[in-house]
């Protein structure tokens, strides 16, 4: 069965151990006694006890599951064989579903809901630790279907307040098609 907390405690505990040591990285995630919503929120304040906004961001990106990512992938992949620019890609009918736009010249993944299943019982993040685990996501999606190196910028968190999840992605290099 698919267990989202096993599965982030584990690439939790592996980006940190990445980024310090095993015992950083069991103090960080061994608490299984917390239940998942209490679990999500004390993980990050004593990730970001431990480590500054940088390493956080970088721990956080680390931690995707990639949950869906062959599917998606073939997604984009589809729509950037039928297209031939990055504004083309991104009005495109299939990129406008899935929650892409282009505006002034930059491309835009927004979610109308929390992608994370498991933030799906916490009400509210008190900061945007967490939500860089989706960046992390949408980092290793896009530079796998553009075939170059891009940057995601979380611009907005639906779990932090905002009406939705925004993000930025700006591809680095000229993007394949």
């Amino acid at each position: 069965m698919f267990d989202i907390r096993k599965i982030q405690e584990k690439v939790i505990y592996e980006a940190v151990k990445a980024e310090s040591d095993a015992t950083t990285a069991g103090n960080i995630t061994s608490h299984s006694d917390e239940e998942d919503t209490v679990w999500v929120k004390n993980t990050m304040k004593r990730l970001e006890a431990c480590f500054d906004q940088p390493t956080l961001k970088k721990i956080r990106r680390n931690c995707q599951c990639g949950y869906g990512m062959e599917e998606r992938l073939a997604l984009l992949r589809e729509i950037m064989s039928q297209t031939s620019t990055l504004e083309e890609f991104a009005n495109h009918e299939k990129a406008l579903a899935s929650g892409m736009s282009w505006q002034e010249g930059e491309l835009y993944l927004e979610f109308p809901f929390c992608p994370c299943p498991m933030v799906a019982t916490v009400e509210k993040l008190e900061t945007d630790t967490w939500c860089h685990c989706t960046t992390g996501y949408s980092k290793v999606l896009f530079e796998r279907a553009f075939g170059c190196e891009v940057e995601v910028e979380l611009l907005k968190s639906i779990k932090m307040g905002d009406d939705k999840c925004l993000q930025k992605i700006t591809p680095l290099s000229p993007v394949r098609f």
